[in-house]
């Protein structure tokens, strides 16, 4: 039996390179696509998500809009859910935002608490999630401004409001008593 060429282990090497990738990708997917979130090591009391919250916003502020990225090279609105949640509570949600809009509990518009997921439909197929952060903010990844902080009180998201979802467990918070909620109206539920 002779050697492989050069080419040909190169080839090789990068045909497993990539195989591996894919097969990472599909056993890491298959963990996240429960309905529930795996537990988290702690309960947090809302001033404490809400501070890391607010470090990871600026770690991330102005990243640009990047359909399917995860990282601060670009990111999509899932995509940095998904990395916010991994980095700052050590908690894996789905990738997509169809699956995070189905984990955890729905929490009404009027009890958001910080690291609340916060869903829209900005148009009849679409769907965009954002983490509350407190005083009707949320942090997000828009699709013209890249990652950026907005007011769920504005019109435009008053109206293309659809959900909330909470995933963190919340212990009592001995300094506040809530965040703030947005008081303007109930969720909505559904497709």
């Amino acid at each position: 039996m002779g050697r492989i060429p050069w080419t040909g282990r190169l080839s090789l090497f990068v045909l497993l390179c990539v195989g591996g990738m894919l097969v990472s990708g599909c056993s890491s997917s298959a963990e996240t696509t429960s309905g529930s979130p795996p537990s988290p090591e702690r309960s947090w009391t809302p001033a404490e998500a809400e501070s890391r919250l607010r470090a990871a916003a600026a770690r991330w502020d102005s990243t640009p809009h990047q359909l399917g990225g995860t990282s601060q090279r670009g990111v999509d609105c899932s995509g940095l859910v998904q990395s916010v949640f991994t980095t700052e509570f050590r908690v894996r949600v789905p990738r997509t935002t169809e699956q995070q809009a189905r984990t955890g509990r729905s929490v009404p518009r009027a009890q958001l608490r910080p690291g609340d997921l916060v869903f829209f439909r900005p148009e009849w197929k679409e769907r965009h999630v954002g983490i509350y952060l407190s005083d009707g903010k949320f942090l997000h990844a828009s699709s013209s401004s890249g990652v950026t902080v907005s007011n769920l009180r504005r019109d435009y998201w008053t109206e293309r409001w659809w959900q909330a979802r909470r995933l963190l467990p919340m212990a009592a918070d001995s300094t506040r008593a809530s965040s703030s909620p947005d008081r303007a109206a109930s969720s909505t539920v559904g497709w």
